[in-house]
């Protein structure tokens, strides 16, 4: 049984607490309600899909690599996003390798998602189906892994409904998994075994990223070959593979050939029908993409005659074809108008091409005139985006902003001709006067990003004057929020930095600011790696930096802005100070290469830095530190703060290591109590009455991982944010805000700069319920009982009742209550039960648990006579997975109708796929119903069942049971 504290819980209680009461699973402290907004940037990162729903207008979803899944609001023109809901441990699932919206269902809507599939993301893949939009959904684990952030991830889309019989989905995968299929709209899935290819390309065999192969990578349906309700015969397959890239079936599955006469030489990215002229086209480039592509075609395959015929607008025997082929849409309105876009042509740009003869013809968007000069079939409003000029301002030919790059996906909106979107590397752009095109006029196109935000936050300041917050953003280097409903005007300029690494200002003279970032040095020789600002972040200008420099570190501005402490993320490079705006650097001495720096709040002489485990101090402006005597802090990983207007008060975040807490400039720490991982921290204004700064953490506490405030020093915390508001593989950066209470910034991986408020206001409600009454068990059967238990009391009042059985080392939740009884279903006869009950209240407070109740079914099953056993078996088993079998006897004196199969995992294993029974699982419980074949047992018969599972450290057997009946 588990016996754990409730981080929570008033002080009064603490001493009922030492003779063992229990606690609930995973309870989390305290929680306070709040609102999540996005900080406005607009877009910035790769979409590589956008699809639209076939059967209902306006219905469009996006997909991005790294930042979850979005779907489109007409009435607002915003996208919404789907997945805030994944988790830090299941971070993985941001990455979004396909998406398909349901063409007889519309509230149906799929992802495929997993972000690598080589060792960085630790979990497998997983089908995330819903049946509202998007607005909830449900979960099946995948065998292998999905690689939304991987090469080729353009490519697709690999998840495809039949537009016929819509509980028949196919999932191309990647890694030489093969092609994938379900029957039940997702639930469960099996390899097509039949299927002839996985695909051989391979960007670069050997390297951890680009070593991948990219499998299998598009299905698309022929509607015109099945009926309502019945599957579609002929389905097309594009493999990466050059030399045999599509493949077809023409009797729904039974046989896939490898189409005849197909062009080789390339990787077909996209596959598009024109069911009503009857063509297949493809887009052919010589790599994977999204960032390379030097040559392909396009092609037209006639699927009455089998004819194929090279319609590529430039072929790949012109020497002026320096790009491959990708994003490919098709008019639904106007069939034989369709549009294809470059893999990849960065310079001078992406270019689309249009023909409205099925290919015969082309006409281009822009043209060469006379060299540099261009033509242009459409114009550019940026104006809700302005930085998407990225400060630049090329000479011709090029352009700025760009029409885009990496565009793999380009969609022609079924319904609505005129409606253009298409992605790119660092936004989505769309038209709604395409067709302007076609009669010599100049369409517009836009960015149509708002609510897509895709950026990952690399560091975070919110200073006590000037702009709410100042940001450091990963690839597009970052901003100053004036106004954080607004997306603002330009990036960081003068240098441009691809990605800030890290920001600092001074605390007492707020206007100067430092910032360090990396670009190749190469290709800019004449910037430099830090720049520095004196009016709050609104203008730049840069100073020297070391030789040898590539990458930015960290950096730190002392309290007063007038020296400043630099340590280079390049790998053994020394850290340096510099008086003054980095005229000059000199190397300190005594301090790690690499180390994290930071700067004292109040002390304008006094640096800090950390470094394998070790914590160091200077006194002199970072010309010399000393390591101090503190021990016990975590090797590596560690991230710390120094809090504003306390000399010497230290917090670092050590992951796992937990939260350490110095109040003496680091020569000692103390680890803080009750939470168990702490991945960043950050400060922000004191809550009224109070004088000491509002911490907040990203990290775990009372088994939830989440983001937490604490009021009083880290005595006690809060959650902020919900299950709903996780943001997957969030921390890299977090700050509180100095001037308005609770407000606190939250830097994600993928969704962008996220800021919490407090909804309404009022001191935060953190005290506990009382325990609940011992429960009394009655109307006790084979299968079930009742519990009713006394109520609970609470300063504002109690909102429900938590039931819990005890199971091990782990208990599980049986169910809520409202009132002060719950039935308990699904039991096995002649077994010892333990449960206990945990009340809360509408801040999520969660009172000690009540004292335990034991009872005993009653004996039970399959009537007069009636027995069965179950014995289960380790059939094959690989590194994390395994093949499982379990039969079933049965044992009594007659015939039995039905059974049921109990255990319990005890090393955290779990099932992705069971035949030949109805699979129902609860925490680390698993129950087995017969299927409709297989129930009925004669006496002495048997019959058997089967699943796929995963598994981490050990995969014991479990203790099994059986239950006629």
């Amino acid at each position: 049984m588990r016996r754990k504290l409730l981080g929570m819980l008033l002080m009064a209680l603490a001493a009922s607490f030492l003779v063992g009461l229990k606690a609930p699973p995973g309870s989390a402290a305290a929680s306070e309600p709040y609102t999540f907004r996005n900080v406005q940037i607009g877009g910035g990162g790769f979409v590589p899909g956008i699809v639209f729903n076939q059967t209902q207008k306006d219905l469009i979803y996006a997909r991005t690599d790294i930042g979850g899944a979005y779907r489109w609001n007409q009435a607002t023109q915003t996208w919404i996003p789907l997945l805030d809901w994944v988790g830090y441990d299941d971070w993985g699932l941001n990455g979004v390798a396909s998406i398909a919206t349901d063409p007889v269902d519309p509230n149906k809507v799929y992802v495929a998602a997993g972000m690598y599939t080589n060792s960085w993301d630790p979990n497998n893949g997983a089908i995330l189906r819903s049946a509202d939009k998007g607005a909830t959904w449900q979960k099946t684990a995948l065998p292998f892994k999905l690689g939304g952030n991987m090469p080729g991830r353009g490519m697709g889309e690999r998840l495809a409904i039949d537009p016929n019989k819509n509980g028949v989905l196919y999932l191309a995968a990647p890694s030489g998994n093969g092609l994938w299929r379900s029957t039940d709209s997702g639930v469960t899935w099996a390899k097509v075994a039949n299927f002839p290819n996985v695909g051989n390309y391979i960007a670069s065999p050997g390297d951890a990223y680009l070593g991948d192969n990219q499998g299998v990578v598009w299905v698309t349906f022929d509607k015109r070959t099945g009926t309502s309700g019945n599957a579609t015969q002929t389905i097309y397959v594009g493999v990466a593979d050059k030399n045999n890239t599509v493949y077809r079936t023409t009797n729904g599955g039974t046989t896939w050939e490898r189409i005849a006469g197909q062009p080789t030489g390339y990787i077909a990215h996209k596959g598009v029908l024109d069911t009503t002229n009857g063509y297949l086209f493809i887009a052919t480039s010589d790599t994977g993409g999204p960032y390379d592509g030097g040559k392909g075609d396009v092609w037209r395959y006639a699927t009455a005659t089998g004819a194929w015929t090279q319609v590529s607008p430039v072929p790949s025997s012109s020497a002026d074809d320096y790009f491959g082929y990708s994003g490919l849409s098709v008019d639904r309105q106007h069939p034989g108008t369709l549009m294809v876009a470059t893999q990849v042509s960065w310079w001078p740009d992406v270019i689309f091409f249009r023909s409205t003869d099925s290919g015969a013809t082309w006409t281009r968007v822009w043209d060469f005139t006379s060299y540099p000069n261009r033509s242009f079939r459409y114009k550019m409003d940026i104006s809700a985006t302005p930085w998407l000029t990225f400060g630049s301002n090329p000479s011709p030919p090029e352009t700025s902003p760009k029409l885009g790059w990496m565009t793999e996906s380009l969609e022609i909106d079924p319904f609505d001709s005129n409606r253009m979107m298409y992605g790119t590397g660092a936004t989505i752009y769309g038209t709604t006067d395409l067709t302007k095109w076609d009669t010599g006029g100049q369409f517009t196109i836009k960015p149509m990003i708002i609510g897509l935000e895709e950026t990952a936050a690399l560091d975070l300041i919110s200073p006590p004057t000037g702009a709410p917050l100042i940001s450091g953003l990963g690839d597009i280097g970052g901003f100053r929020h004036d106004d954080l409903t607004k997306v603002p005007a330009m990036m960081f300029t003068q240098p441009v930095f691809t990605s800030t690494t890290s920001l600092d200002y001074a605390e007492t003279n707020p206007a100067v600011m430092v910032r360090a970032g990396n670009f190749t040095d190469s290709d800019r020789p004449g910037d430099s790696h830090v720049a520095f600002s004196t009016d709050g972040g609104s203008n730049w200008f840069q100073g020297t930096e070391p030789g040898g420099v590539n990458n930015g570190g960290t950096v730190a501005a002392a309290a007063d802005g007038s020296r400043f402490v630099w340590a280079p993320g390049d790998s053994g490079a020394p850290v340096v100070y510099s008086v003054g705006y980095g005229n000059t650097w000199t190397q300190a001495s005594g301090v790690p290469a690499n180390a994290v720096i930071e700067s004292d709040r109040v002390n304008r002489n006094k640096f800090y830095a950390y470094s394998g485990g070790g914590f160091y101090v200077s006194t002199n402006g970072g010309a010399t530190f000393t390591r101090t005597a503190a021990t016990g802090l975590p090797a590596s990983g560690a991230r710390f703060k120094a809090l504003p207007g306390a000399e010497g008060d230290i917090w670092l975040a050590g992951g796992t290591a937990g939260l350490w807490h110095s109040t003496n400039s680091g020569a000692s720490f103390t680890k803080v109590a009750g939470v168990a991982e702490a991945n960043n921290v950050g400060f922000g204004k004191a809550a009224p009455g109070k004088t000491y700064q509002a911490l907040y953490l990203i990290g775990r506490i009372d088994g939830v991982h989440g983001v937490y405030r604490s009021d009083d020093t880290g005595a006690a915390w809060v959650r902020v944010n919900d299950n709903q508001h996780q943001y997957g593989n969030f921390g890299e950066a977090l700050t509180g805000d100095p001037r308005i209470y609770g407000r606190v910034y939250i830097g994600t991986n993928g969704r962008g700069v996220v800021y919490g408020d407090r909804t309404g206001g009022g001191t935060p409600d953190t005290t506990a319920p009382s325990r609940p009454g011992t429960p009394a068990a009655s109307a006790i059967t084979a299968s079930g009982a009742t519990l009713t238990w006394a109520a609970s009391t609470d300063n504002v009042g109690v909102t429900g009742y938590d039931v819990y059985r005890e199971a091990g080392a782990t208990d599980v939740p049986a169910g809520s209550a409202t009132g002060t009884s719950f039935a308990l279903t699904g039991l096995s006869a002649s077994t010892s039960y333990t449960f206990y009950v945990v009340a809360r209240d509408a801040a999520g407070n969660s009172s000690a648990a009540s004292t335990p109740v034991t009872f005993t079914t009653t004996a039970g099953g399959g009537g007069p006579g009636g027995g069965c056993s179950a014995t289960y078996t380790v059939t094959n088993s690989w590194q994390g997975g395994f093949q499982g079998d379990v039969s079933v006897k049965n044992t009594g004196t007659s015939a039995i109708t039905g059974w049921t199969v109990k255990w319990t995992f005890t090393a955290g294993q779990t099932i992705t796929q069971l035949w030949s029974g109805v699979l129902t699982v609860s925490g680390a419980d698993v129950t087995v119903k017969n299927a409709s074949y297989n129930g009925a047992l004669a006496t002495g018969a048997s019959t058997s069942f089967g699943f796929g599972g995963t598994w981490t450290s050990s995969n014991p057997v479990p203790t099994v049971t059986c239950t006629a009946g």
